[in-house]
């Protein structure tokens, strides 16, 4: 199994009109989501972003810093999970509750690099 990072992507503010019904049972569905995830042995770790932060840019001696996106679209949230290659890591990503619940919904599917391959250097991992 490999290691794949999902990326979810959404405006902003695409909750802002969601009533309070609404936002639980989207959590709702996420909860039932991530539990299938574990299920399967499929689920390292997931968690929602907080929409505010900061973007950290320059060099020491000449930092930048000012909000972290420049459009509506933000990362609202990851899921760090285990799949036999980029097309199974696909069908996890669209199992997704965001594209059930809104339009704008976007995942980002990247596989993790567990080790440079021209050094042999190996990454470390938690635990």
């Amino acid at each position: 199994m490999k290691e794949f990072m999902l990326l979810i992507r959404n405006q902003k503010d695409h909750q802002s009109a969601w009533s309070g019904e609404k936002h639980q049972q989207f959590l709702n569905a996420c909860s039932v989501y991530i539990e299938e995830l574990k299920k399967k042995g499929q689920l390292i770790s997931a968690q929602p972003i907080v929409r505010e932060g900061k973007m950290v840019s320059g060099s020491k001696g000449a930092w930048k810093e000012g909000p972290f996106h420049e459009g509506n679209e933000v990362i609202v949230g990851y899921y760090h999970v285990l799949a036999n290659g980029i097309d199974d890591a696909v069908e996890i990503a669209r199992g997704n509750p965001e594209f059930e619940y809104s339009k704008t919904a976007r995942v980002e599917v990247r596989p993790i690099k567990m080790k440079e391959e021209s050094t042999g250097y190996a990454y470390p991992k938690k635990g």
